[in-house]
């Protein structure tokens, strides 16, 4: 099989949905985010679950950025760094949970509980060094990137843009978790996982065209292909 443009861009596709719709499958009937659940293998099952998510989204945003990066500029380029920082940070403190904390948990249990917590919005009573910083940061690219993202593939008009907006506005809805109950954090995770998953499938759906489409003939055909929009 030949590795081309249109197959790796139809492979981004594909991790941008699986990314989707693990995002969303990890937040069902999702345990309470206390010390007793760090030692469990439901969390371990779930954070590694997150790992795997992280990794397909900064593979996938890699090629829905390149897909479009002709037509969202320097804003566009902004948003796929910024978000992609966001998810890269989230790998790190999701591998750590799933790989680290369950053996922190029974030699520093008060140490764990403060990483939970500080993961999560609280106050860590304890010294836990930079991990307020890292949380802190992935939280602000996650919002900032995705509110990003989404208004230039808006407007961008290249792939889905109902997808663009769910994501821009699933993304910076979560800044309301600062005021809302606890049980509104998994809910409010489910629309950015749909539009991972819409944008997905637009961009596979995209390359396939491109992949299957027929190649033009003359010069005056080649500027139909380039700005019909998908």
């Amino acid at each position: 099989m030949t590795v081309t443009t249109t197959r790796l861009g139809q492979a981004a596709g594909i991790a941008t949905a699986l990314a989707g719709a693990i995002f969303i499958a990890v937040q069902i009937n999702h345990p309470a985010m206390d010390l007793d659940s760090v030692s469990t293998t439901d969390w371990v099952v779930r954070n590694s679950a997150k790992t795997l998510m992280s990794a397909l989204a900064l593979a996938g945003l890699t090629g829905l950025y390149l897909r479009q990066r002709a037509r969202v500029g320097l804003v566009g380029l902004a948003g796929w760094l910024v978000l992609s920082a966001g998810y890269l940070l989230m790998f790190a403190t999701t591998f750590l949970a799933a790989f680290a904390l369950p053996s922190a948990a029974q030699v520093a249990p008060g140490w764990t509980s403060d990483v939970v917590a500080a993961a999560f919005g609280g106050k860590p009573v304890g010294d836990i060094g930079a991990l307020s910083v890292v949380f802190a940061a992935t939280g602000i690219c996650y919002v900032l990137g995705g509110l990003l993202v989404g208004i230039t593939t808006f407007r961008a008009r290249v792939l889905a843009r109902w997808a663009a907006v769910l994501l821009a506005v699933g993304n910076a809805s979560t800044l309301a978790l600062a005021v809302l109950p606890a049980s509104f954090n998994r809910p409010m995770a489910v629309p950015t996982g749909i539009a991972l998953i819409g944008l997905g499938v637009s961009l596979w759906r995209d390359q396939r065209r491109e992949a299957t489409g027929a190649v033009p003939t003359t010069t005056a055909a080649a500027p139909t292909a380039q700005l019909s929009v998908r």
